[in-house]
């Protein structure tokens, strides 16, 4: 504090001393007096304390449809869906409920064949943009199409809270002639498999509405949801077709996005990340995106076909950012230099790379995915994920681009034709740029414009680590797990890895503390250099997955592979309570992995079981220990029931970190052991389980 603000303050304090000398107000005009200082004192608080530490609290006072430099205030100000529609001149709204990108994505496709193909005024809309109770006046001309994501245990996602809200507690026949399409996103591994689009369909049914097709799902435990969605896809047109009267028309590209170069532009984006603002839930549950420097990495273990990497990273500079045991860290990575380079070099566009252009929405209701104005460059690398894989339901309109006739027919015939699609993408990774080079390796596509790939490409999104370190023992140092695994391409000599966890691992390489094998390479250096000095862009996300307030709780914890992360803090958070000789609840973990090379953090297990003593029981599985017969962590819960049901009579909490395929078999052999050891029937043990869930005692933190 400077001598000026210290002599300001002083006084200020002096003054109200003087002021409140009095040992009580003895006349209304004190009271008065009293009540004006007492407010302004709140007000100065408030504006230069409380409001200031709040990096979004401009967003309580903004409409979400106003975020972003593109959107345009005077059609987005309105909340009721029907009369927006009527502004826009929409005749189909398509609302997703994304958590990832997939749902949305799904949602833009949709829209976009719905016009090219039958010239229908089409909006793809963010639910939480518009006020739910409104869709009951969307009536019988209009239709509404829903694309739902189930998110964690059956849970919708954070953008669908309010429609899910009102269609729960909405009135009967609220939405009666309101006629809707409805397709759901989620994992056959996890027990409450697409409850979210269920529930909203039941819901929409009792309301009165009318299904004008089937509701169908998608499943990426089986790695089918692309072409679940396509077949639905295809099913609600004939349906269309047949009840609405729709006529296909030639399928014809037509752009919603201008881009424009233009050197004189400056205060250009080139590539930090846009702040995780879609909702005032994502806002709370989200710390802003910050740089975080890396300041340790650890090599935990280097197969053949897969590694794991301990990373550390330094908070202490951003004191907004505060984690708790079992959050969630947010990383958001780069494309990979080869990709970029390849999808330069095939649009032809290696040249003007480093041009600045703006994007602007050619049709009213579109938002600019990307922040602008920007560079090409920066576009293809930080901005849209160019690495995934091409869906079959965009190459007919991919082949209109083609440069050569032979390519166009190749395109044509692999988007129409779904067996020919699948033998050609069997072995081979084809994102964009590869598919482009494949079908015509010595030519440009120069034809095909950048509007197009904003178009069709998602954005760039942050992908979530479990946080493995304790807050209460390292408040301002965090880290993560990461597990590098690689798909084998046959037509090319090399591994395809994810792409953030091979941006993380060249940063371990540039450490020192990497693979002998060679990664892809990225700029690691990120936009303007500014993650020099092993940097990278982050952010916190809250999660329920938490210990219990008592330290005395005893727990079952099941992980495997890096589910292991979030146990590591839990296990360090105990053992300094049992340092400083605070009580400790009877822990049991159930740890699976491949062998004893991938057993990760063992040293640290060990460590830990000696502070804790008999509190800590570690049982570890392996799946492919050479001479041993297989085994995984449901078969260890089996073999120990009699201490699991013992800890749950002793009011356990039960935790499961992993894949939800590992998940699933964990929780089906536990509802067995209550039969077999409580005597229970198998719908008593499942409603036993379900009221563990309802009191937060048992809790999961599974993906894939």
């Amino acid at each position: 504090m400077s001598h000026l603000q210290l002599t300001s303050s002083l006084s200020w304090e002096m003054t109200l001393s003087k002021i409140l000398r009095p040992a009580m107000p003895a006349t209304l005009a004190d009271y008065v007096t009293l009540a004006a200082i007492v407010g302004v004192t709140a007000w100065w608080l408030y504006e230069n304390h409380l409001k200031a530490s709040d990096p979004y609290h401009h967003l309580w006072f903004e409409c979400p449809q106003q975020q972003g430099e593109n959107n345009r205030p005077e059609t987005r100000r309105v909340t009721n869906i029907a009369e927006y529609m009527d502004m826009v001149n929409k005749n189909i709204v398509i609302f997703w409920g994304s958590q990832s990108g997939t749902s949305e994505a799904f949602a833009h496709r949709l829209a976009r064949e719905l016009h090219s193909r039958y010239g229908q005024e089409t909006l793809a809309a963010d639910p939480s943009d518009f006020d739910a109770t409104t869709i009951s006046l969307l009536g019988k001309s209009r239709l509404a199409i829903f694309i739902i994501s189930t998110y964690g245990e059956g849970e919708p996602t954070d953008n669908v809270m309010g429609l899910w809200n009102w269609v729960q507690n909405a009135a009967s026949s609220s939405v009666q002639g309101l006629r809707y399409a409805a397709f759901g996103l989620g994992n056959s591994n996890y027990k409450n498999y697409n409850r979210a689009v269920d529930c909203l369909v039941e819901q929409l049914s009792r309301l009165g509405a009318e299904a004008v097709s089937p509701l169908e799902k998608g499943d990426d435990a089986t790695n089918t949801t692309e072409e679940d969605f396509m077949v639905w896809k295809e099913n609600l047109f004939k349906s269309l077709v047949r009840k609405v009267g729709l006529e296909e028309r030639e399928n014809t590209y037509e752009p919603v996005l201008l881009v424009q170069e233009d050197e004189s532009l400056t205060d250009l984006h080139l590539g930090q990340p846009e702040e995780v603002t879609d909702s005032l839930r994502s806002v709370h549950n989200n710390s802003p995106v910050r740089i975080l420097k890396v300041i340790e990495t650890q090599k935990l273990f280097d197969s053949s076909d897969r590694q794991c990497h301990h990373l550390e990273l330094d908070i202490s500079k951003n004191p907004e950012l505060i984690y708790k045991t079992g959050d969630h860290l947010g990383i958001w990575p780069s494309n990979p230099d080869s990709e970029v380079k390849r999808l330069l070099k095939m649009l032809g566009l290696e040249e003007r790379r480093n041009n600045p252009i703006r994007i602007t929405s050619i049709d009213l209701v579109t938002k600019v995915p990307v922040p602008t104005p920007t560079t090409i460059e920066a576009i293809l690398r930080y901005y849209l994920e160019i690495c995934g894989l091409v869906p079959r339901d965009i190459l007919p309109s991919l082949a209109t681009f083609a440069p050569t006739n032979s390519a166009k027919a190749y395109i044509s015939n692999l988007g129409e034709d779904k067996e020919a699609y699948s033998s050609f993408m069997n072995g081979r990774y084809m994102n964009i740029g590869r598919l482009l080079e494949f079908v015509c390796p010595s030519g440009t596509w120069s034809s095909l414009p950048l509007s197009y790939l904003l178009d069709i490409l998602p954005r760039m999104q942050p992908r979530y680590y479990s946080i493995s370190s304790s807050s209460s023992v390292s408040p301002r140092r965090l880290s993560i797990t990461v597990a590098v695994a690689g798909l084998p391409v046959q037509t090319e000599n090399e591994v395809i890895s994810g792409v953030t966890t091979n941006y993380l691992l060249c940063l371990s390489n540039s450490r020192g503390s990497g693979s002998s094998s060679k990664p892809l390479s990225y700029q690691l250096g990120g936009p303007s250099n500014m993650l020099g000095g092993d940097k990278i862009y982050a952010h916190i996300r809250r999660s329920k997955f938490k210990l219990p307030a008592l330290g005395s709780s005893p727990l079952i914890m099941v992980a495997a592979g890096t589910g292991l992360a979030p146990f590591r803090g839990f296990l360090k958070e105990r053992s300094k309570l049992m340092s400083i000789g605070r009580p400790v609840g009877s822990m049991i973990l159930f740890f699976g992995c491949r062998n004893e090379e991938e057993y990760i953090y063992h040293k640290e297990l060990q460590e830990m079981q000696s502070i804790l003593g008999q509190k800590l029981v570690v049982v570890t599985a392996f799946s492919r220990s050479p001479g041993q017969p297989r085994e995984y962590v449901q078969d260890c819960i089996v073999e120990h029931g009699n201490e699991v049901v013992q800890f749950l009579d002793q009011d356990a909490r039960f935790y499961i970190c992993g894949r939800a395929s590992m998940a699933l078999e964990a929780r089906r052999v536990l509802v067995n052991l209550l039969v077999q050891k409580k005597g229970m029937s198998e719908a008593e043990s499942d409603e036993w389980c379900k009221s563990l869930k309802r009191g937060n005692k048992w809790q999961e933190d599974v993906w894939g």
